[in-house]
C-alpha cells in the first residue's frame, strides 16, 4: 500500500462520519457518539498525516507550501471542533457549526487527494510511498 491508499481510507471514514453527523438532531446517544468518533478520527489522521506524509515533504521545495498550506487548514479545523465541543448540541448553532466543519474538511480532503498527492507522487520514490504508508498506519494505531 502507498501513503495515498493509506490516507484516502481515513478520508472516507471522515466524510461518512461527517454525513451521518449532519443528519442527527439533538443531544443524543448517536450524535454523541459518532461526534467523538469524528474528533478522534480528525484528530489521530492529523498527527499521523503532520508527522508520516507532510514532514517528509516539508523537505522539498515543491511540496514545502501544500504542506504548510494542509497543517494550517488542520489548524482550522481543530479550532471548529473545539467551537463543536463548547456548543450545545440542542442548538441549531451546533449544526451550523457542524456543516461548516463539514465543509472545510471536504475542502480540505478534496484539496489534498485532487492536488497534494499529485504533487507529492513526483517527489516521493515508490519506496517512500511504501514505507511512509507503513509509518502512517503505525501512528494511526498508535494514537
Amino acid at each position: 500500500m502507498e501513503i495515498f491508499q493509506a490516507i484516502r481510507k481515513d478520508h472516507e471514514k471522515q466524510r461518512l462520519l461527517m454525513k451521518i453527523l449532519v443528519d442527527t438532531s439533538g443531544e443524543t446517544e448517536n450524535r454523541k457518539e459518532y461526534f467523538s468518533e469524528l474528533k478522534e478520527q480528525l484528530s489521530q489522521h492529523a498527527v499521523a498525516e503532520e508527522r508520516c506524509f507532510y514532514s517528509p515533504l516539508m523537505e522539498s521545495d515543491k511540496t514545502i507550501d501544500d504542506s504548510r498550506h494542509g497543517i494550517a487548514e488542520h489548524h482550522e479545523i481543530e479550532e471548529l471542533v473545539e467551537k463543536l465541543e463548547q456548543t450545545d448540541m440542542t442548538s441549531s448553532a451546533w449544526l451550523h457549526h457542524m456543516k461548516s466543519l463539514q465543509e472545510l474538511v471536504l475542502h480540505h480532503l478534496a484539496e489534498e487527494e485532487n492536488e497534494f498527492f499529485k504533487h507529492a507522487g513526483k517527489v516521493l520514490s515508490n519506496q517512500q510511498k511504501s514505507d511512509l504508508a507503513a509509518d502512517y498506519e503505525k501512528e494511526m494505531q498508535a494514537s
